[in-house]
């Protein structure tokens, strides 16, 4: 009988069926009963014992949820998940034994299930499956559950009872972020998690002292809109600066940390997502995974508005959960850049929001860290000058005060970015080859420069409290005066305008639009600059707002009231704030500083710098096609600039030149036997002339200044230019620019510079007279060496006109002279007879001697043996060619021999050249008798060259030409100059 029992047989005591009793243990007695936690362990730890039978026990509790299922009995299935939730925590190891059977359990819960317990609960398994993964083995079966959760996951109209499973959801999507960012493996449906977590956040409610706060936070932008007339339409029309006001950070969130009340919370788990997003994105390439989806669903849902939109929300969150603050920076370029998005790229008011929003995040990123980043400052600049480009082609109002709206929201963001930079030098070098790449197309070439001036602006007032003057870019200044001298006359302008904004901000900040001058062009271009003036204006009272009194700010703005109630009617503009801001600068300058530099100054240039200045504003009064609107931008920059070389006291040389070349201009507009310049165009440089040196006078304190501009100019003679009471030229707004150079006007200008060229002589005595008097007690020179330099004509300096960056490459003057017909010894010589590399090069040179001085005119025949910087060279030419053409000996030549040729060659050409020396001496000096005459205008003959040596021994040549005709060039002179060297 003991033989026969099963009990007593081997096989009996062998563990076979103890799982099924655990198994069958686990699960109540009854539907309502608990389960028996107790038992779920002790299963699972059976089960990491003996890992053999795991399969089977997973098998087992798969079909036991099928059945439950179908007999809809939700506490039994939830008892089957927690088993499954336990066997991952202990059998983690060994979870391939039943990883498989999970996921069908779960798949089935969110396939099939109707009611929200049963999703609850295949999410929360899903997500347990997730943390517990070690590897990335399971990537592909999880990433097939990212379109059913974040279905889940969206709202819908029953929001409270779905208030769980939304919650729930939102953790297992926090799980996969977590499960990408830690094996590196972003899944192809990102988006939609993106968007599932987007659809959840909720923005904190504002407490009642952020919102007064807010309320009475004062923002440049509504002030603007205001002056202008018209509301901001990019932001709706009721535009709140509330968005300037940076949020508090946000606290992160723990998910072990969290309470009941948070874990069933939607918006909490959201806001996890968006943490583990932050943190997933590492890097450009990352972030920008991580942005993309974010912009669409913002572009789609209409998210951007920066008073009530989620956009700036989210961004100014995960701007705040980043560690590394170059990753915050990302997040800037990133919306930034998203402005080229075909979602918003024809959608001027989405890009105001857009611009906005950014203007919002680089506020909060400056107020933590430096902006090292300045990539997206470039795209905001080109931004900008769409807009100007797109303002001179619109027509319609809406449109019009939506561009307006955008150039606006641009200002902000600009300002707002530069504030965080320290070095503002590589914004200086985007502008110096912005500037070195100038359209040729008046539009484009326009609206650059109008976004330029802007930029300059935000440059020059959001440094100038953080940095030390420094001296003026070289490069930013080169191009500078290539463009203060460029063939259009408004683009002209705008170099002026540049200039003196990096010189010193504050001078023009209510300078009025020349670009916009109402009778000036046609309308499309003038409207491409309509709005810099308020743009100008509105930066100048975020700076300057908070550093003066109240009542200083009313009286501003009256007085600006008052300038705009004159312009509608038609009046002078001669009391203009801008006239106001100098006459400060000056008595500032002129008595005891009151303010310190970095108040009032940016940039400073140097002595070079001021005299290659000077010689371009010689250059470009020597340009017959100025309007009056470039006359005043001259004497604006001559003033700025001399109240900038006051300030830190210039060499007595420049001094000197600050005084001669305005009386240079005076002899040239009062002369008025040249037909080169027409009559009504001298007239007005008699005005520019007599501001200068009155400006002069003042800023030096020589003699009575309106005595000495009444000694000057006694009336008012130009109906387009005046002097206003601070001896600031500007243009009377009465006058018709259209009708300048008419032959009518012409000739009641000649008429009128006869009558003042009878009287003009005696009061050049008597100016001068003054001047050199006042000089002598200023500078170190002595009276006979000043009234020498002051009656001499002026010359510009050699480095400007022969320098490696000098006027020689701007061909663009060369073709504006030519096309006024100038008449000069070098007007035969044609450029087009060289080849396509030189002509540039050649013919500018041919054109410089127009601005250099002329010898006194004589009648003597000798003066035709002068032969122009344009002959010279063509004969140079002609025996390069010569050499060119000739057959060169390729055997190698003894050293001794070289160093002879070498030398012979030197001795050769200098003889040649005293030969011309000597003659052209010979024959000036033979008409030094003639009774001096005022200079025809400094545009016709070359600068008379001194020989302070005497004769140099051989008489000049019967053939002049044969003397300066220079040798063949040889690759031997560099040799023999490394050889000496």
């Amino acid at each position: 009988m003991c033989v026969c029992c099963p009990a007593l047989r081997s096989r009996s005591r062998q563990p076979v069926k103890r799982y099924k009793k655990l198994l069958a243990e686990i699960f109540p007695k009854s539907h309502d009963g608990q389960s028996n936690e107790r038992k779920i362990v002790k299963l699972c730890e059976y089960a990491s014992k003996n890992p053999f039978r795991i399969p089977k026990i997973a098998k087992y509790l798969e079909e036991r949820c099928y059945k439950e299922l179908r007999s809809g009995n939700i506490r039994f299935v939830s008892i089957v998940a927690e088993t499954y939730n336990k066997l991952l925590c202990i059998c983690k190891e060994q979870m391939a034994y039943f990883s498989f059977n999970l996921l069908n359990v779960v798949t089935e819960l969110l396939d099939d299930s109707k009611q929200d317990a049963l999703l609850i609960i295949g999410c929360d398994t899903l997500t347990t499956f997730i943390y517990c993964q070690v590897d990335g083995t399971y990537t592909h079966n999880i990433e097939n559950f990212v379109d059913k959760v974040c279905m889940l996951a969206h709202k819908t109209e029953d929001e409270h009872q779905k208030r769980g499973l939304r919650a729930s959801s939102l953790r297992c999507l926090s799980a996969m972020v977590w499960f990408m960012g830690e094996f590196l493996h972003i899944f192809a449906d990102f988006e939609k998690i993106v968007h599932a977590t987007l659809d959840n956040y909720e923005m904190a409610l504002q407490n009642d002292e952020d919102a007064e706060r807010r309320e009475a936070h004062h923002n440049w932008v509504d002030e603007v809109a205001r002056c202008e007339g018209r509301g901001t339409p990019g932001v709706g029309g009721e535009f709140s600066p509330s968005h300037m006001t940076v949020r508090v950070r946000p606290e992160k969130k723990d998910p072990s940390l969290l309470t009941r009340d948070e874990i069933e919370t939607p918006k909490v788990w959201a806001q996890i997502c968006i943490q583990r997003m932050v943190d997933l994105a590492k890097e450009s390439t990352t972030m920008r995974r991580v942005l993309d989806p974010m912009f669409v669903y913002f572009d789609t849902g209409k998210h951007w508005d920066p008073q009530h939109g989620l956009a700036p929300v989210v961004l100014s969150d995960m701007s705040s959960f980043v560690e590394n603050p170059g990753d915050q920076q990302l997040i800037l370029a990133g919306v930034v850049r998203h402005l080229d998005h075909k979602n918003v790229a024809h959608d001027t008011e989405m890009k105001c929001q857009i611009v906005l929003t950014a203007s919002y995040l680089a506020r909060q990123v400056r107020l933590e860290a430096v902006i090292s980043d300045m990539g997206f400052v470039s795209d905001l600049f080109r931004h900008l000058r769409k807009s100007f480009q797109a303002t001179a082609e619109l027509d319609g109002d809406q449109e019009l005060n939506m561009n307006a709206a955008l150039q606006t929201s641009i200002e902000t963001c600009l300002l707002e970015t530069v504030r965080g930079i320290v070095d503002v030098r590589p914004l200086f070098d985007m502008m110096a080859i912005t500037l070195e790449k100038l359209s040729p197309i008046r539009v484009v070439a326009g609206a650059v420069l109008a976004s330029l001036i802007i930029l300059a602006h935000v440059i020059s007032v959001a440094s100038i409290s953080i940095h030390s003057q420094q001296v003026f870019p070289e490069a930013l200044f080169i191009q500078l005066l290539k463009v203060m001298l460029h063939s259009d006359v408004e683009i002209r302008v705008g170099g002026h305008q540049i200039f003196c904004v990096l010189l010193i901000p504050k001078s023009v900040h209510a300078r009025s639009d020349v670009f916009n001058h109402p009778r000036r062009g046609s309308s499309k271009s003038s409207s491409t600059f309509s709005s810099i003036t308020a743009l100008l204006e509105k930066l100048r009272l975020e700076i300057y707002g908070t550093k003066v009194k109240q009542e200083s700010e009313k009286n501003d703005h009256q007085q600006l009231n008052k300038v705009k109630e004159e312009r509608k009617h038609g009046t002078s503009h001669k009391n203009s704030p801008n006239m106001h801001i100098i006459s400060s600068i000056v008595d500032r300058t002129s008595g005891p500083a009151s303010l310190t530099e970095t108040e009032q100054y940016f940039l400073r240039c140097n002595e070079d710098q001021i005299a290659q200045l000077l010689s371009a504003l010689w250059i470009q009064v020597n340009l017959s096609d100025n309007l009056p609107a470039n006359l005043e931008a001259i004497a604006h920059s001559f003033c700025l600039m001399l109240i900038s070389s006051r300030r830190k006291n210039s060499n007595d040389s420049l001094v000197l030149k600050f005084f001669q070349l305005p009386l240079s201009i005076r002899k040239m507009s009062l002369d008025t036997n040249t037909g080169s310049l027409p009559p009504v165009y001298q007239r007005s440089l008699l005005v520019l002339s007599t501001a200068m040196l009155a400006f002069a006078a003042k800023l030096y304190h020589i003699a009575e200044t309106h005595n000495f501009h009444n000694l000057l100019l006694e009336s008012d003679v130009d109906p387009y230019l005046g002097i206003s009471d601070n001896f600031q030229v500007y243009i009377k707004s009465q006058c018709e620019v259209k009708d300048y150079y008419e032959a009518s006007d012409n000739e009641e200008a000649l008429s009128t510079l006869l009558e003042l060229r009878e009287t003009a002589y005696e009061s050049n005595k008597v100016v001068i007279s003054i001047l050199v008097e006042s000089l002598s007690t200023i500078t170190k020179f002595e009276a006979d060496e000043i009234a020498k330099q002051l009656s001499e004509e002026f010359v510009p300096d050699e480095a400007f006109l022969f320098g490696t960056q000098s006027i020689l490459g701007m061909d663009h003057i060369q073709k504006a002279a030519h096309s006024k017909e100038t008449q000069s010894f070098d007007g035969d010589f044609s450029a087009n007879s060289l080849v396509e590399d030189d002509a540039m090069s050649i013919s500018s040179v041919a054109d410089i001697s127009r601005f250099l001085p002329k010898v006194s005119a004589s009648p003597s025949p000798s003066m035709s043996n002068i032969v122009s910087i344009g002959q010279l060279l063509e004969s140079a030419l002609e025996v390069a060619g010569q050499v060119a053409g000739s057959s060169i000996s390729t055997s190698p030549l003894p050293y001794s021999t070289m160093t002879n040729q070498c030398e012979t060659f030197g001795t050769d050409t200098r003889k040649k050249l005293s030969n011309w020396l000597t003659y052209d001496n010979h024959s000036v000096q033979s008409n030094d008798t003639s009774p001096p005459a005022l200079p025809a205008t400094g545009r016709s003959s070359i600068d008379k060259v001194s020989c302070s040596e005497a004769a140099l021994g051989s008489t000049p040549s019967s053939n002049p030409w044969l003397a300066l005709r220079l040798p063949p060039a040889s690759p031997f002179d560099n040799f023999l100059r490394a050889a000496r060297g």
